[in-house]
């Protein structure tokens, strides 16, 4: 109960295994989690052309398309935001600045195996 760096909030953690169960239905239906959360991002390389910070979106069409998706099946705490973040994490989503030295590697080694 003193470890600030975890979750407390009750909500948070009834979801995330409301969530999971979620997930498994989802694994049932598509044959993979892997495969229903890329057709939101139409199983394409992703791109980015930003080159300062304040033009990096904290969501997109893709992340508000797939929030709505996980609403409708009774997903929770999975707003466009959150989406984003997961896809950025995932690698769905590049948003390494233009000129960051990362940007051209994580394209070069990517590959979506769906």
């Amino acid at each position: 109960m003193k470890n600030p760096s975890l979750i407390w909030n009750k909500a948070k953690i009834l979801a995330t295994i409301h969530n999971a169960k979620l997930v498994i239905g989802i694994q049932n239906e598509c044959g993979n989690f892997d495969k229903y959360m890329w057709q939101f991002a139409n199983n394409k390389k992703p791109k980015n052309t930003r080159n300062i910070f304040s033009e990096l979106p904290s969501k997109s069409e893709d992340s508000e398309k797939m929030s709505e998706d996980l609403k409708n099946r009774g997903f929770k705490f999975v707003g466009p935001t959150i989406c984003y973040a997961f896809m950025q994490a995932v690698g769905m989503v590049n948003d390494h600045l233009v000129q960051c030295f990362r940007k051209d590697q994580i394209i070069k080694n990517y590959s979506c195996k769906v």
